[in-house]
């Protein structure tokens, strides 16, 4: 039985993941650690408000088998590269650091599909640059996720990528090969995955492109 803690659970990966961690019976309890509230009850479920701008209204609340981070955002919601670069880098190492020092054995994160530290795109290099960062702590099993397109319904209105997924579930046929990775991908998937990886103990730092966390499940 194992105790979870999930940051990130109002996002679109992120509410998956809870709802998949709560079906499995493996689970025992599924901390999420949140700014607000979840529209969701659930036995099994212990919300916890917390700033991740101040460790001290979450720092002990991480400890447990597994920490899995969906923190993120995008250029359209978070324009201002501080703030973009506080959500998608600065928040996850500090978590990630908290619990490599509490002593907590598995760690996933949510990064995205071509994260490069030496890349020139702002968004790829960030990714890149956190994952080298988590890669240096002591985890007994790291589990990095890249996922490409997200193919899943938004709370918030996104016109321009209600149209990209369209076209993606068109082309993802086609896209064959080395192509492969850069088809969409469901949450669903990416979700089911995390829990599937987190069951196995595993030792070691694993990175799942995109076309690989399809086949984890």
């Amino acid at each position: 039985m194992k105790k979870v803690i999930v940051v990130g659970g109002s996002g679109l990966i992120g509410s998956h993941l809870i709802q998949s961690l709560l079906r499995e019976d493996r689970i025992e309890e599924v901390v999420a650690l949140v700014r607000k509230p979840l529209d969701l009850i659930h036995a099994k479920l212990k919300q916890q408000i917390v700033s991740f701008d101040d460790p001290n209204t979450f720092s002990e609340l991480i400890n447990g088998d597994a920490v899995m981070c969906c923190l993120g955002t995008t250029k359209s919601k978070t324009p201002n590269l501080k703030d973009y670069k506080k959500i998608d880098y600065d928040y996850p190492l500090l978590i990630a650091k908290i619990a490599s020092d509490h002593f907590v054995p598995q760690f996933h994160l949510i990064s995205s599909l071509g994260a490069d530290s030496q890349s020139v795109m702002f968004y790829t290099k960030t990714k890149g640059k956190l994952e080298d960062r988590i890669k240096a702590l002591k985890f007994r099993s790291l589990h990095i996720y890249q996922p490409s397109l997200l193919d899943g319904d938004r709370k918030e209105a996104r016109p321009t990528e209600k149209i990209a997924i369209g076209v993606m579930r068109l082309i993802n046929p086609i896209l064959l090969g080395p192509l492969k990775n850069y088809r969409s991908i469901k949450v669903e998937t990416i979700a089911n995955a995390m829990v599937i990886q987190t069951l196995k103990n595993l030792e070691g730092t694993f990175t799942y492109p995109s076309d690989k966390i399809k086949e984890l499940i």
